[in-house]
Order: structure tokens, then C-alpha cells, then sequence
């Protein structure tokens, strides 16, 4: 027998919000574990917020919203409001209620911005770090790091010269020699003109990097820099030297070839940091030199190399997970701060969807 069509359905509702997520869902874990976190962080909340005026968006909630748009790789805050407004999920994780009103897109940008501002993005991780759920997963030891191109908010055209940056339309720049020394983004000047290697294209960027522990592959730390040829090196050496001083004993940092250098090892030697980088022994196509790498056997010899290179690999995992499904890979972010926020939230939802995962095991 054909059903009956009714253009609108019942005008009240009676079901718990709570009964309209499945049981097996899988931000149901996520969901309890970032509440754990966002109850012990209720005195750093307590000190960003004053204690006279109109309230502001619940930083709990503007936390959470913020993790709902990288699980889903929400473009823009415009079309995170939406969801907020029609999906019963979403309001579910946020802790609205189904008649509560969403907050207006530029009401929530300046919230997020205060957040911005603070370290709370770095507290949180630490906290989700140190959680009894997940400390029992981290190593101690054992760690890598890597770095990644994260094109940034700002077009070709707006990169001009910092002594006429109204020259022109900034249309017709091929021919030019185009230098951050003398070329700046009108609209982003914290970004930088780079390459990610020979052949490719020039893209203004930023580079983000992260520090991993090698037991299950979550990230530990990270740091955004301006683009250039050294910022990998001097990243993961400010990143381990943290990292050693919070552990007190001799850890170890796995990273790729390009970390190669004579300069960056013995830095991380001097740190008491082990370095299990990747030898760079190749040749040189256009001299047809070999390269000497700097990592020799007293390093290579050992077990323990071998398995800090494979490993490390699992740090592409993150940044792969960010670009495809979060929102690392072009960033809605102007400035380093704001880049860097973005990014140290990509890392924590990365963290958040693989600990229920592990802890299942």
C-alpha cells in the first residue's frame, strides 16, 4: 500500500537529542573525552574572560564547534553556522540544545580570535597528553619530526614590491625576479614566496611542523614558521630541545633526508638528542658529486635507527589526514598566529580520532 505524502511533518518534537545519535557513533568517544579535557581547563578559561559585561560564546563550546569544522573539513565559519543551525549532531557535540539560537558567523569569528590569541590550543593538547586514557599510549623515548607546506590565504597578484606595493595590478609579474627580500603579500605579509622543491611551483605558504612519539603515531608538539630553506632544521631542533627538557633524559628524533646537514646534527647532539636522521647520500645530478652524509655508523649501527626509519614515516599520516580531511591544506587564516592555531587544532583532532582507536586495542 503507497504511503501518504505530508509536505511538513509534526510542529513539536519529544525525542532526547541524546536518542537521536547512535549508540556506536563514533564522536561518542570523542565527544566524552574532549568534555574530560575541557572540564580541566576550566581555570585557564576562567583567566582569558572577565568578570563584567555581556557573556560571551561559552569557550567550551566555541572549542568544540571549532573541532566539529576539522573533523568535517568546514570550509568557513558561514557554513559551520549552518550546520550548526539544522544538524542535530552538531548540536549535540557542542551542547546546544535543539531550540538554542546559533550564534552569528562574525560574533563567532571575534570569539575565536580571543582564543587565538592565548595558548589555550596548546594547553588543551597537553592536557589530552597527559589524560590517564592516553599517557599509558605515549612514548617516552622515542619521537619524529617533519615539516609541511601549508599554502596560505593570500593570491600571486597580491605579492609586490615592499617599496611600491601599488604598483600596478600585480597581473603581468612574468619575467620578474620575485624575492621575499624585496616582495611582500599585501594581503598576508606573514606568508612567504616557496617552493617545496626543483621544478615546482612557487607558492606563497606557511611551513608547519610537527613533533610525533613512535609508539601509536600522535603528535606531541608542533610549531608554524615562515617558509624557507631552514625553518625544517631549526623547527625540530626547538621541538626536541623541548621535549628532552620535559622528559630529563636522552630521547630520540627520527626525521627524513632533508634534515641531513652536519650543522643540525650536531646541534641535536649538543641537546642530548639522538639524531635518527635518514642519510643524504645521494648524487648530485647536475655536479655528479656524492653527497657525504653526516649520520655515520656509530649511529646506523645500532637497532634502534632502523626502527626510528620506519616509524617515522607514520608522521605523514598526520599531515596527510589534516589535507584531505581537515583543513591544513589551504588555510582560511591570515598572520602566523592565526595559522598556527588552525594548524595545532588539525593535529588535535588527528590525536582525537585515533585515541578512541587505540584505546579499543
Amino acid at each position: 500500500m503507497r504511503g501518504q505524502f505530508q509536505d511538513q511533518s509534526g510542529l513539536f518534537s519529544y525525542i532526547d537529542t541524546e536518542e537521536r545519535i547512535p549508540k556506536k557513533h563514533p564522536l561518542r568517544q570523542v565527544r566524552a573525552l574532549v568534555r574530560e579535557v575541557l572540564g580541566e581547563l576550566d581555570r585557564e578559561f576562567q583567566r582569558l574572560y572577565s568578570h563584567e559585561g555581556r557573556p560571551s560564546i561559552p569557550p567550551e563550546m566555541l572549542l568544540s564547534a571549532l573541532l566539529l569544522q576539522v573533523f568535517y573539513g568546514i570550509r568557513s565559519e558561514i557554513q559551520l553556522m549552518e550546520q550548526l543551525n539544522y544538524n542535530l549532531l552538531f548540536r549535540w557535540f557542542v551542547g546546544l540544545s535543539p531550540d538554542d539560537p546559533v550564534w552569528v558567523p562574525e560574533t563567532f569569528t571575534k570569539n575565536r580570535e580571543r582564543l587565538q590569541g592565548s595558548d589555550i590550543f596548546q594547553k588543551f593538547m597537553t592536557t589530552l597528553l597527559a589524560h590517564k586514557k592516553v599517557r599509558p599510549l605515549l612514548s617516552n623515548e622515542h619521537f619524529s619530526v617533519d615539516g609541511t607546506l601549508i599554502e596560505a590565504w593570500a593570491s600571486q597578484k597580491s605579492f609586490r614590491p615592499k617599496d611600491n606595493p601599488d604598483d600596478g595590478d600585480g597581473d603581468n609579474f612574468h619575467g620578474q625576479k620575485r624575492k621575499n627580500d624585496t616582495h611582500q603579500s599585501t594581503s598576508d605579509p606573514d606568508s612567504r614566496l616557496f617552493k617545496k622543491a626543483a621544478g615546482r611551483e612557487a607558492k606563497l605558504c606557511y611551513m608547519g611542523h610537527a613533533l610525533m612519539e613512535n609508539r601509536n603515531g600522535l603528535a606531541v608538539a608542533a610549531k608554524v614558521t615562515h617558509a624557507d630553506g631552514t625553518a625544517e632544521r631549526r623547527a625540530a631542533e626547538n621541538l626536541a630541545k623541548a621535549q628532552r627538557k620535559a622528559y630529563g633524559r636522552r630521547i630520540t628524533v627520527g626525521s627524513d633526508k632533508a634534515y641531513d646537514t652536519w650543522d643540525h646534527v650536531a646541534n641535536l647532539r649538543g641537546l642530548e638528542v639522538t639524531p635518527h636522521v635518514a642519510q643524504n647520500d645521494t648524487v648530485n645530478k647536475r655536479t655528479g658529486t656524492q653527497r657525504r652524509s653526516s649520520i655515520d655508523k656509530r649511529t646506523t649501527r645500532h637497532d634502534g635507527y632502523l626502527k626510528s626509519q620506519t616509524r617515522r614515516k607514520m608522521i605523514e599520516c598526520i599531515f596527510g589526514w589534516g589535507k584531505q580531511h581537515g583543513t591544513m591544506r589551504k588555510t582560511k587564516h591570515r598572520g602566523i598566529a592565526g595559522v598556527s592555531a588552525d594548524f595545532m587544532l588539525n593535529l588535535i583532532a588527528y590525536n582525537l580520532i585515533r585515541i578512541p582507536k587505540l584505546t579499543a586495542i
